[in-house]
């Protein structure tokens, strides 16, 4: 008996072996599983690949605007506003002449006993920059066109208003007609809205005779507004010119040489 409890005791301690051996097997098999589960949420997890960037808006054309007192020849406004007070033109107030500027002229022509002509004219020039959120300075200006033409419309008291396109003036132009009686006088008017690239131009000539003298015609005054606007839209691309730097100096001419150079032979030649 007394041996038979050694015997019994080893016959126990194999007993538990191949227990130990399966618990460890679980719990190899659960580290494996962990390590698979992991494995398996850290790639499921993994960021999307961001969105394309959206591609870059066109730049604007016109990086500046012209003077707009100057943006109408001496000669035309002469003719158009033929006793002006202020042959220069009258600037409107802007915070940034960069982006907004215009001009006015206005005068009473005395014809004595035949009565007075008096004459009004007004030009705005309006531009704008690409912006990628907003969209180009185009199509912005574009926007800006629209409601240029939709204000110039709105005129309270006018009669006989009258919308209809222009070609050869911009990109696109529209011109507003129509008659108002102010000061107990008959004035005609006539607004042109022009887009020149990404600058909008909104210019008005109207007119009156005074002291019994008669309305100047509603045609003249058309063909007056048409023929500034024209040079409206002209010095936007002549200030765009004038304000890229010039060429360096010495630069290379046709046939490899430059002024500078031949200058400097000429010296040493000397």
């Amino acid at each position: 008996m007394h041996r038979s409890a050694p015997r019994l005791t080893r016959i126990l301690a194999c007993a538990a072996v191949p227990v130990m051996l399966v618990v460890a097997g679980c719990s190899s098999d659960s580290g494996d599983k962990d390590k698979k589960d992991s494995s398996g949420s850290s790639s499921s997890s993994t960021a999307p690949s961001a969105k394309a960037s959206k591609p870059s808006v066109e730049p604007a054309k016109f990086t500046a605007l012209p003077d707009p007192c100057k943006s109408i020849a001496a000669k035309t406004v002469t003719s158009l506003v033929p006793e002006a007070k202020s042959k220069g033109g009258t600037p409107a107030n802007s915070s940034d002449l960069a982006y907004r500027a215009g001009c006015s002229w206005n005068g009473l022509d005395d014809k004595g006993v035949k009565g007075s002509q008096y004459r009004w004219l007004d030009v705005g020039f309006t531009r704008f920059d690409s912006d990628q959120t907003l969209g180009s300075g185009a199509e912005r200006a574009q926007q800006d066109f629209g409601k240029q033409v939709t204000k110039a419309k709105a005129a309270e008291g006018a009669k006989k208003l009258a919308e209809a396109p222009v070609t050869g003036i911009g990109e696109q132009a529209t011109k507003i007609t129509y008659d108002l009686s102010k000061t107990s006088e008959d004035f005609k008017y006539a607004t042109i809205v022009t887009r020149t690239e990404n600058v909008v131009i909104t210019l008005t000539y109207n007119g009156a005779g005074y002291a019994g003298a008669k309305a100047p015609s509603a045609d003249d005054i058309l063909k007056g507004a048409e023929k500034a606007a024209k040079e409206a839209v002209a010095s936007v691309a002549t200030a765009a010119a004038d304000s890229k730097p010039d060429a360096p100096s010495g630069s290379a001419e046709p046939g490899g040489s430059s002024k500078a150079s031949e200058k400097s032979t000429d010296k040493k030649a000397s």
